[in-house]
């Protein structure tokens, strides 16, 4: 299935081949107008307080793998409580 091969991008190091900007597939997004699209963040913080820095959303048909692996394990979309919706940060026990 296609739509599994683009989501298997997630985790992955990328590089633009237009521009050359680099980072880590965080999110994917198919839209109403047939776009695919990956949310590519840089992987070093902000200098200011440490935070993710802002990312790119960029045409999946412009991306590159840069690395053999996914920097961590990527969600099973298929089966399970990711696939069901019920696993998320609105899922999480209160404290």
């Amino acid at each position: 299935m296609l739509i599994k091969k683009h989501l298997d991008l997630l985790g992955y190091e990328v590089k633009d081949k237009v521009s050359n900007y680099t980072g880590v597939v965080i999110s994917m997004s198919f839209d109403l107008y047939g776009c695919i699209q990956a949310d590519v963040r840089p992987k070093e913080l902000t200098k200011e307080d440490g935070t993710m820095r802002p990312g790119l959303w960029l045409d999946v048909s412009r991306l590159e793998k840069t690395s053999t692996a996914p920097l961590m394990e990527q969600p099973n979309f298929e089966w399970g409580p990711v696939a069901e919706g019920l696993k998320g940060p609105a899922n999480l026990p209160s404290k």
